[in-house]
């Protein structure tokens, strides 16, 4: 089974997880500074973690208290390997207590924005000013430093919150660097990767290409590979790679779920057949997939199924090509980190289509290849950039797998789909109009199963209504929802109640992630 489709570069961070919702972030800022870093689960034995040969360890945080039943630990022969050693909040909280400090519970927590006050001026503190603003989540503070360790920095509520032993290059930070909220969390990364760890910027995608392709052609030797083509960023970029690697051997199978964006299918023959030139096979299954999903409202209920029969909408295709040896698929990391917690504690958030038990068979049989599972969604348009696929493919905005199937709340129909198309076509028209569609992350419209009472025309309506989600984020883990023009959300409003039967009133989503996620579904 093809794990990495990628040779590692020889300087690499190891990062075990102990659950914190942020430990995806840590890997990105990482490999935002050109070094790669790679997650593991903090149950790896000590023989495994020795043998990735990591030039630096990162405890990352995590939701337990360090002293309560079943808290999760690292084995304590980690801490003699000889490596430079980072701990974050939890992680902080395991290289005390490994090294005979003391923990207890804060009287006052401390969640949010706080100054930290540094002690010195070198390490991870080099470079940075007396005072910095940072962002702390913790209900757990050290109360005793071990021995050889001394305090780094203070809060308010934390007289204990940064430590550093320079002899052993290990440190524990109470806050978190790797989010945007902690104002310098790159500059304290930046001093520990080069700094103090003394590590080289070798982690680009100019590296990641040829490291790719190399591996491709050694793992697909003289076969074929067969990819699932939806036209999104993902599937674009991994079909421009495999292209690449193996040429013409590469066959992708578009398969047209009824479920896209209104006109998609006609876009996507248009730019892969013609433009990029590849042995693109259509399969219309729209049919197939609305009389599947008949009376299905639970969302995770619609993944499981579109997932499935994608499979077999896909298999049926491969057999009328023939002989194929690898199924690939345009799975990114935060696709795998959601859908199962196979690198650490962190909780399921949702489901993946891309990981329905179909594929999931394929993955064990060691015949899939997912060349960008690996990599967050900045960094596959990077490499599409390198690549040569243009700009407007490359920055086109997520669209999920399962398509509208959950963008519509309840029980997908035709006619509802139709309704969806429509709406989401306005928005998206308004907004590149407004010339915002480049800097939102993603903006959309929801179908919602709820009707209320309208009057157009002199006349009483009982109609649907639309919602419209519109975010700004850096890499989708967290996203703040986006302030618009009040004209633009005005034009966008009038268009669809004048545009689009069945539509009689239409909101604003303002909510985050955390609490909410991006998506309705």
């Amino acid at each position: 089974m093809i794990e990495h489709l990628i040779s590692l570069p020889e300087e690499r961070i190891l990062i075990l997880d102990f659950g914190s919702q942020y430990t995806q972030l840590i890997a990105r800022r990482i490999r935002e500074l050109h070094v790669y870093a790679e997650i593991v689960p903090f149950r790896y034995s000590f023989e495994d973690i020795k043998g990735f040969d990591p030039a630096a360890i990162i405890l990352s945080g995590g939701p337990s208290s360090i002293y309560e039943k079943n808290a999760p630990k690292v084995d304590p022969k980690v801490f003699k390997l000889g490596v430079p050693m980072l701990g974050i909040c939890y992680g902080l909280y395991l290289i005390v207590d490994a090294f005979g400090g003391k923990i207890e519970n804060a009287d006052s927590r401390e969640y949010g924005r706080a100054w930290i006050e540094n002690n010195t001026s070198s390490g991870i503190f080099n470079g940075l000013k007396k005072r910095e603003l940072v962002w702390m989540s913790h209900g757990d503070m050290v109360i005793s430093l071990p021995k050889g360790f001394k305090i780094s920095g203070s809060t308010e509520n934390a007289e204990i919150a940064a430590i550093e032993n320079p002899s052993l290059k290990i440190y524990g930070l109470q806050f978190h660097p790797e989010v945007h909220h902690t104002q310098n969390g790159k500059k304290f990364l930046k001093n520990f990767l080069f700094g103090i760890c003394g590590l080289k910027k070798t982690w680009t995608m100019k590296s990641f290409i040829a490291s790719s392709i190399e591996t491709i052609r050694n793992e697909v030797g003289s076969g074929t590979v067969l990819l699932g083509l939806s036209g999104g960023v993902d599937s674009s970029v991994t079909a421009a790679l495999l292209h690449e690697a193996i040429g013409d051997r590469l066959y992708s199978v578009f398969v047209n779920n009824g479920l896209l964006r209104k006109d998609e299918h006609k876009q996507v023959i248009e730019r892969f057949r013609k433009h990029m030139k590849l042995n693109l096979v259509y399969a219309d299954a729209s049919k197939q997939f609305l009389g599947k999903l008949k009376g299905v409202e639970d969302p995770e209920r619609k993944r499981r199924i579109i997932g499935r029969e994608f499979i077999k909408v896909f298999m049926n295709e491969a057999k009328k090509i023939g002989r194929f040896d690898f199924f690939a698929q345009g799975t990114l990391y935060p696709d795998v980190i959601e859908s199962v917690s196979t690198k650490g504690p962190s909780d399921t958030i949702k489901s993946h289509h891309n990981r329905v038990p179909e594929v999931m068979k394929l993955i064990k049989s060691g015949r899939v290849i997912e060349p960008l599972k690996e990599l967050f969604k900045d960094e596959v348009r990077e490499l599409g950039k390198v690549l040569g696929l243009p700009h407007e493919l490359i920055h086109r905005q997520p669209f999920p797998g399962p398509g509208l199937a959950i963008r519509i709340i309840g029980e997908v129909t035709s006619k509802r789909i139709k309704i969806l198309q429509e709406a989401d076509h306005i928005v998206l028209d308004e907004v590149r109009k407004a010339g915002l569609y480049y800097k939102l992350w993603q903006i959309f419209a929801v179908f919602l199963p709820v009707k209320s009472v309208g009057v157009m025309g002199d006349k009483r309506t009982y109609e649907n209504v639309i919602a419209v989600r519109g975010v700004t984020s850096k890499d989708a883990m967290t996203a703040d929802w986006a302030y618009l023009p009040e004209d633009l959300l005005r034009r966008i409003s009038n268009r669809i109640i004048n545009e689009v039967k069945g539509i009689n009133r239409v909101v604003y989503d303002i909510s985050s992630k955390p609490p909410g996620t991006i998506e309705w579904e």
